[in-house]
């Protein structure tokens, strides 16, 4: 998986946020332990939720 950086998660919607995240987490769970592409999906999960955390709920 490519890494979602601050700047690119703050550009997308909150759809498109949670479609990545789920992305990410699955790209984490699969990835070898110690692996690159582990330590880049765990990024983008944290740049993701961080972007997700300022948002204001939607009712």
């Amino acid at each position: 998986m490519k890494l979602v950086s601050r700047f690119e998660a703050a550009h997308r919607s909150t759809a498109e946020l949670n479609g990545l995240l789920r992305e990410a987490t699955l790209a984490f769970a699969a990835a070898p332990r110690s692996s690159q592409e582990r330590r880049d999906a765990l990024a983008s999960i944290q740049n993701i939720e961080s972007a997700l955390a300022v948002r204001p709920p939607r009712l």
